[in-house]
């Protein structure tokens, strides 16, 4: 299975094994005997990417958030909230097989990953920068004074950069579709009977476009 590697001012897409390999600027990968480090520049990067095991082992981004970052007052909100909309933001994402025969009751999440790809984002790009700000915006107003979760999902930006050159040995028909294309900020208030967050009506997603 081959993957070709897209990129544009906004959005970049790279093989998993081609960023350890060839790491972007602001960013270096130490091998070790179980796997990989990786450093960032956190002055212009913003990573959110987990823990994850590769085809060479463990991958450990040294600087990361993780995916799903959580804040508990309004300083660490702000800061977060800058840094969204100031950095390039790296994501981990997944190609995964859709078999046309089942698209209609099989969704990405239950899907074979075909291959992971490190995806990052320009959020200081003027359109970028506001959706971001729009998406929180709403958020917050939303859900004022409770604890809250909104997801920021990248998958039909990331239609565009559908991976073109995709095999598999599979003798149905295969369509390459995004998994896990998304990130999460979760804050966690101090109110003492913050029943809409209990029962999940204090979370909120939106999406990010190119156009």
């Amino acid at each position: 299975m081959t993957i070709s590697a897209t990129s544009s001012g906004r959005v970049r897409v790279t093989e998993v094994g081609e960023f350890l390999k060839n790491p972007p600027e602001g960013f270096s990968v130490e091998t070790l005997g179980s796997g990989y480090r990786v450093r960032c520049n956190a002055e212009q990067n913003l990573v959110l990417i987990d823990d994850f095991q590769s085809c060479g082992g463990k991958v450990v981004f040294q600087d990361s958030l993780g995916r799903k970052v959580k804040v508990h007052n309004l300083w660490d909100y702000t800061s977060v909230r800058k840094s969204l909309v100031s950095k390039r933001i790296y994501l981990l994402s997944s190609v995964c097989e859709e078999k046309l025969a089942v698209t209609k009751t099989k969704e990405a999440g239950g899907s074979r990953v075909l291959k992971q790809c490190v995806v990052s984002i320009d959020g200081s790009d003027p359109f970028i920068k506001w959706q971001l700000e729009k998406g929180l915006d709403w958020t917050i107003s939303s859900v004022a004074g409770e604890s809250y979760r909104v997801d920021i999902d990248l998958t039909e930006a990331l239609e565009s950069f559908a991976p073109q050159d995709i095999t598999t040995d599979d003798p149905e028909e295969v369509k390459p579709v995004w998994g896990d294309a998304s990130f999460s900020l979760k804050y966690y208030s101090d109110a003492l009977f913050d029943f809409p967050h209990w029962f999940g009506f204090s979370k909120r997603t939106f999406k990010l476009k190119l156009t």
